[in-house]
C-alpha cells in the first residue's frame, strides 16, 4: 500500500521511501523515515496534492510522489 492509497483520516506507518534520489532525500530530511507514523489529512479537489501530518508537522506532496512511499496500517 502507498500513501496515495490511504483514505482521509487514516494513520499509517512508513515502510520505505522510493522514487528519485533527490525526492527521497527531501522526504528523509523532512522526517519521513521508515517507522514514522503519518496521517492523511486531506487532498485537493482533483486529488493532487495530498496533505499529510507527521511528527507534528503538516506536509503537502504530489500524488505521484506519494505513490513511491510504501506504508502499512498498524
Amino acid at each position: 500500500m502507498t500513501l496515495a492509497d490511504l483514505e482521509i483520516g487514516t494513520e499509517a506507518r512508513i515502510e520505505s521511501v522510493g522514487g528519485a534520489r533527490a525526492f527521497r532525500r527531501r522526504l528523509l530530511e523532512l522526517g519521513l523515515v521508515p517507522g514514522t507514523s503519518v496521517t492523511l489529512v486531506r487532498q485537493a479537489p482533483f486529488g493532487d496534492p495530498l496533505e499529510l501530518r507527521a511528527r507534528g508537522s503538516v506536509l503537502s506532496i504530489r500524488r505521484a510522489e506519494a505513490e513511491t512511499v510504501h506504508v502499512s496500517i498498524p
